[in-house]
This record gives structure tokens, C-alpha cells and sequence, in this order.
């Protein structure tokens, strides 16, 4: 009997690109520290509760287990049927493995993300025999703001657990996981948009301020436009924009303030204040042709953005492990902290080493006793000298 046509297709491809179906081939599993990386920058994280609520409330019950891999087919997240997990760990079906398609042949995660559709894979039409008392649905999960994919969530179990309808429940789940995205991406658009105001009202002429994607959040002076196509590569200053030729861009929290070149030209020079000076609120202020704004810290944050301020040339992931933790090998938890501090400060921020833009002007205010300034990793005390810029905190009224 001849396969599905999508499964005919799969197999072709695994035909071409060498595939053993008598013999199970897996790669390496990723460290723990990488796939905690992986699940900490990936978007998936923020709709683990809805494909959980959806996916798992029955999984044990019908000897199931919900897979959530990324678009590189890595193994980030499986839960479910205790029996049916040790099953899999036998199938090679762990955290951290890669189940992409042509690496383990035709199955639920790594096909549907060749096909970009979902797909379930029956026992015997997985490409590699020893998968053949296996069945799994799985299903796309796309990126609403850029429709790029980031993952795949599969449900996996014995062939006599498996249902038709499965391949449908978790379809709909999936879309389910997007229109939350969709929900999260408005929401930041709305904090953005809260930024944007003030500083859109000071502006004469043209201008609209953008998320990291392109989305317009508000905009005066110019015909409203859902999305600006921006470079893969942005960073501020006068840039070529396709839809609107020369324009200058300035850093705002999350997003740009973007102004046509035949607008008034910004006001030169941009200002980063650190202000360390109370425990429990931390900020930074940035200030520049888009005006300023203010974000409050972690202390995470606090402790890196000091560290770059004191090392205006720069500092490399394992240096500021070691600053931080003492231990130049975790580099993986400070590479995810500053992805995340670049996603509010991208524009001020170079990177390989990470370090302040050259054209930056960096001020940390800093209490009357520095000492103990981050009594958790001693950061203050590692680096010595204080920064330039540096001023304390302004005397107490008599």
C-alpha cells in the first residue's frame, strides 16, 4: 500500500539525505545549561501554561506525553505518562535530543517542522523501523509577529493509545498557544505605545515609534502604517528604510523611535545615568533625541550594566561570569541575562565583547558607601576603581 502523499514526501526526503531506516542514529544531547538557555530565550516559554492545560490534563490518563521542541528540533520540555516517558527515553525521545527530520527520519516533531503543517506519523510510517510501535501528532507553532517558526508540540504514546482525532486536538492547541502570543505581543505594544506618547508629542514633523519587529505602536505627522520592514541588524542612527529612505533611529524601551530624514534632526549625543543609589530601586535613565525614559532593575541587570559601565572596553561572557559568580564557565546564564537586557537597551549596547557604545555617555550614581554594593556576588568590590561619571548620592537635607 502506498504511504500518505505527506508521508511518500518525507520519506523521498530522508531517501536523499541518507537516512538509515535499520539503524536509529542520535545526536547528542544538548548540556542542561544549554537547554536551559534554549527554554529561557525561547518564546515558547510564555505559552508552556496553555499547551500544559491543554495537552497534559488527559495525557496520563490516555498514556500520553506532550514534546515541546524548538525550531532547531531540540527537545526543550516533555512531560506526561510516567510509563510512556521511560518508553521514550528507550526511543531516544529526551530533553535535549534532536528529533529533526533528517537526522532520526520521518516523525512528529521534525516533520511537521520541514512541512510547516501538522502531521501524525503512525507506527510504520516512521522512516526508521525501531520507531515503528510508536505514534506521534504533532504540529507547527509559528511566531505571530514575524510568522517565523519557533517550535513544535507533539503528543506521543503507543500506537494502540493513539486516536484519528488526535492530530486535531493538538492543531488546536497549537493555535490556541499562537493566539496567546498574539495576546502578548498587543500587550507590549501597549506598554510601548504608554513610552511612546510623551515623546511623539514633542516632535514636530514625521515620526512613528516601532517594537523590535516593526510594529507600529504610535505615530504623528505620517499616515498610520501597520508594520515598517527594519534591517536584521539595526542599531541607531541615521539607517535606509525601505518604506521610508533615510531616516534616524533612536533606542525607546522595547522598541525605536524612527523620524524621516526630511524631519527635524534629533538632538545630538545619547545618556545612560545608572542610579544604584537606593537597594530596592534600581533604574536606569536614558536620554537622547527621543527624550528620556526611566526602567527599573533587577539586580541582575544592576550588577551588569555596572559592570559595563567600569569596563567601558568591554567585557566577554566569560569575563563577567566570573565577575558575578566567580566561575568564567557560566557563560550560558550571563549570554540569556544580557539577551535580555539588550532587548530594553539594544541600541546603546554592542556586543562580542559586550560593552556601551562608544558614542554612549555612561553616569552611575552610586550610595555614600559603595562597599557591599551587591553583597550577593561582591561585583563592586571585584572591580575596584569606580566608573567614570561616577557621583554619589546627594547629601541628606539638614
Amino acid at each position: 500500500v502506498a504511504p500518505r502523499p505527506v508521508i511518500g514526501e518525507s520519506w523521498e526526503r530522508m531517501l536523499r539525505s541518507g537516512v538509515d531506516p535499520e539503524h536509529d542514529v542520535r545526536a547528542c544531547l544538548l548540556s542542561r545549561e544549554e537547554v536551559q538557555r534554549r527554554r529561557e530565550t525561547s518564546p515558547l516559554r510564555h505559552v508552556l501554561p496553555v499547551l500544559r492545560e491543554g495537552l497534559l490534563s488527559v495525557a496520563d490518563v490516555a498514556r500520553h506525553i506532550m514534546v515541546v521542541a524548538d525550531a532547531d528540533g531540540r527537545v526543550l520540555w516533555r512531560e506526561g505518562s510516567a510509563p510512556v516517558l521511560r518508553r521514550a527515553d528507550v526511543l531516544g525521545l529526551e530533553v535535549g535530543a534532536d528529533w529533526r527530520e533528517n537526522v532520526v527520519g520521518t516523525n512528529g516533531v521534525g516533520t511537521p517542522a520541514v512541512t510547516r503543517r501538522p502531521v501524525q506519523v503512525f507506527a510504520s510510517e516512521h522512516f526508521v523501523r525501531s520507531h515503528a510501535t510508536w505514534t506521534c501528532s504533532g504540529a507547527p507553532v509559528t511566531d505571530p509577529r514575524d510568522g517565523r517558526l519557533i517550535g513544535v508540540v507533539d503528543v506521543s504514546g503507543p500506537l494502540d493509545t493513539m486516536h484519528p482525532a488526535t492530530l486535531a486536538w493538538v492543531d488546536s492547541v497549537a493555535k490556541l498557544a499562537e493566539a496567546r502570543l498574539r495576546d502578548l505581543h498587543q500587550q507590549s505594544l501597549e506598554r510601548l505605545r504608554a513610552v511612546a506618547a510623551p515623546v511623539l508629542a514633542r516632535i514636530d514633523g514625521r515620526a512613528l515609534v516601532v517594537d523590535r519587529h516593526g510594529w507600529t505602536a504610535a505615530v504623528t505627522g505620517m499616515p498610520y502604517v501597520q508594520r515598517l520592514a527594519l534591517p536584521k541588524s539595526l542599531s541607531a542612527g541615521l539607517r535606509w528604510l525601505p518604506a521610508l529612505g533615510r531616516s534616524t533611529l533612536e533606542p525607546l524601551a522595547g522598541g525605536w523611535l524612527v523620524r524621516p530624514a526630511d524631519g527635524p534632526a534629533p538632538l545630538p549625543g545619547r545618556r545612560v545615568e545608572l542610579d544604584l543609589r537606593e537597594p530596592r530601586r534600581r533604574s536606569v535613565v536614558v536620554s537622547g533625541g527621543a527624550g528620556t525614559w526611566t526602567r527599573e532593575l533587577s539586580p541582575r541587570h544592576a550588577e551588569l550594566l555596572y559592570l559595563l559601565a567600569v569596563h567601558r572596553e568591554g567585557r566577554s561572557a566569560a569575563g563577567l561570569a566570573g565577575d558575578l559568580f566567580g566561575d568564567p564557565g557560566r557563560t550560558v546564564t550571563v549570554r540569556a541575562e544580557m539577551s535580555r537586557v539588550r532587548r530594553y537597551l539594544g541600541g546603546l549596547l554592542e556586543h562580542r565583547p559586550y560593552r556601551f557604545g562608544e558614542d554612549v555617555e555612561v553616569e552611575v550614581l552610586l550610595p555614600d558607601d559603595p562597599h557591599g554594593l551587591f553583597p550577593a556576588t561582591g561585583a563592586h568590590d571585584a572591580v575596584g576603581p569606580e566608573p567614570v561619571g561616577h557621583r554619589p548620592a546627594p547629601a541628606a537635607d539638614p
